[in-house]
């Protein structure tokens, strides 16, 4: 048990070292999965409505992909370096990829080689909540949208200004669409 819990804390030491700012790599532009059009696969999904959630986690697996749902739901995290928006340069607006909830603006998106994409603030005051997190031995803070409750990722204070605050988020939890030209 000890042993356990000495690697993982080894693990995020390590992980947590090689968050410093660098310059962003160009990356192929994401493709959008989905737009403000209903689909009905995901009947729960609006980027216009703003109004709580709350799904028995039978019905979330129903609609969720069996990744986003392991994120989402049941808190996983996706590998360093492997989600498809943690260098991504796009200017436009995250979306929670479970409902739909406006998260975050491009312009709050900030070079940080964590390996996953990173933010110092959020879209407006209620697009995410927060909750204690103390599993593998840390003390975090976990980030849930506001509106559905999916994990999103956790938030640190070792951000850039003006806030000083490193959302770290899983690339599977977002959605982006590109700001209209």
């Amino acid at each position: 048990m000890i042993r356990s819990a000495t690697i993982h804390l080894l693990l995020f030491v390590t992980i947590m070292a090689s968050c410093q700012a660098s310059p962003r790599m160009n990356a192929p532009k994401p493709d959008n999965i989905m737009s403000n059009a209903t689909n009905p696969a995901k009947p729960y999904y609006s980027r216009t409505d703003t109004t709580r959630l709350t799904l028995s986690d039978e019905e979330w697996k129903k609609v969720l992909s069996p990744d986003l749902y392991a994120v989402a739901r049941h808190g996983e995290t996706e590998r360093a370096f492997t989600g498809k928006y943690w260098n991504y340069e796009g200017l436009g607006t995250y979306y929670c990829s479970a409902c739909g909830n406006a998260l975050f603006r491009s312009d709050a998106k900030f070079a940080s080689t964590c390996g996953w994409p990173s933010f110092f603030e959020t879209m407006r005051p209620k697009s995410v909540i927060y909750r204690d997190d103390t599993t593998y031995g840390m003390v975090r803070t976990e980030v849930l949208c506001g509106r559905c409750d999916a994990h999103l990722g956790h938030l640190f204070d070792d951000g850039p200004p003006p806030t000083g605050k490193r959302f770290c988020m899983n690339s599977i939890s977002l959605e982006f669409e590109g700001d209209k030209k």
